[in-house]
């Protein structure tokens, strides 16, 4: 049966910006933690976010219609209520909030995808460096609560993919790992509390370390999990029988892959391994949506910086001297790409 082209899916995603912003805006103003275990009447939530009485009901009916929010009853009566989701995920009072991300995607990277033609023209990014400030990295590493307030916000949507990771990885034959850009630690603590024969390193650059240990010893896991500084493009890293990388190898130039890639190499053993955890783009290029859409927000975070296939970390693992690999899928768009000595 020959189905008639539709404009549907055309106009659904030109105009999903709509509920992006709507949802982003939701999280940005805490709506769903100030409702957090209550029920609100739409008068009551807009005094509590203090909105325009104009909000009312639109925003509100708008979160229930795309799922965020669930309502009892109809009319002015009706109470709002958090969705089992929106309690887990977007309450900021919940140890599984990934809300951070959600205010960041608002705070920064909203008004920047904006100049993706620019970005598509000219090659360069398109964030505070277009407008004479300091790059991301840069301004953060200089401002130690802002660091940490961006590593929260990279905290809830990493622990999905390390949690997979280290449910799904074998870790039997190793017995020491080191995870190389380890921000809070949170890679060593999800593998660290899952295989007790495991002791970790999370190496990374000496601001770091304070909320590293602050977060290791949160966990309990001082005595397994030690943090070590360094700078990855200028020390040698640990030696260890796994090195991890959780989204970083994305952030840099072929260059610099090649360059991280060949340190974990001649850091590990014989039949260790450099696990790269990321939105790992399908070999063919015509699946993993995320993974494309996240290699041209590098582009408009660092210009030369994108994001690869598996048969790309192979080729380039390969060169360096790597003999055997595989790909796991760990949650959602993100997989973990494996590399043997």
């Amino acid at each position: 049966m020959n189905h008639s082209p539709s404009p549907s899916s055309i106009l659904q995603t030109a105009f999903s910006f709509w509920n992006s912003k709507v949802l982003l805006t939701a999280v940005e103003v805490g709506l769903f933690t100030k409702l957090g275990n209550r029920c609100l009447t739409g008068t009551e939530l807009c005094q509590a976010l203090q909105f325009h009485p104009r909000a009312n009901p639109d925003f509100f009916d708008a979160l229930v219609a795309m799922k965020f929010l669930d309502r009892d009853g109809d009319g002015p009566h009706a109470t709002y209520v958090n969705t089992p989701e929106g309690s887990m995920f977007l309450d900021a009072t919940s140890p599984r909030y990934i809300g951070g991300i959600l205010v960041m995607l608002n705070a920064r990277l909203f008004r920047f995808w904006n100049d993706l033609p620019d970005a598509l023209r000219t090659g360069r990014p398109q964030n505070e460096i277009k407008h004479g400030r300091k790059g991301m990295f840069e301004e953060l590493y200089s401002d130690p609560s802002r660091l940490e307030q961006f590593m929260g916000a990279m905290t809830g949507i990493s622990r999905i993919n390390f949690e997979a990771f280290a449910e799904k990885f074998d870790f039997s034959k190793f017995r020491t790992l080191c995870d190389v850009g380890g921000a809070t630690g949170l890679l060593s603590v999800e593998a660290a509390k899952r295989h007790s024969h495991l002791q970790c390193i999370s190496f990374d650059l000496p601001v770091v370390e304070p909320i590293a240990r602050k977060h290791i010893a949160a966990a309990g896991l001082e005595h397994r999990i030690t943090t070590v500084s360094g700078d990855f493009f200028k020390d040698q890293l640990p030696k260890a029988d796994l090195i991890t990388m959780g989204m970083i190898l994305h952030d840099w130039n072929l260059e610099k892959k090649l360059h991280l890639i060949r340190s974990a190499y001649e850091a590990l053993p014989i039949g260790g391994a450099l696990i790269a955890i990321e939105a790992l783009i399908d070999d063919a290029r015509r699946e993993n949506v995320q993974g494309l859409l996240m290699s041209l927000n590098m582009l408009l975070e660092f210009g030369d910086a994108f994001d690869y296939s598996g048969a790309d970390f192979r080729q380039w693992c390969r060169e360096v001297g790597f003999t055997r690999f595989e790909v796991i899928h760990l949650a959602g768009p993100t997989s973990a790409a494996i590399a043997y000595k």
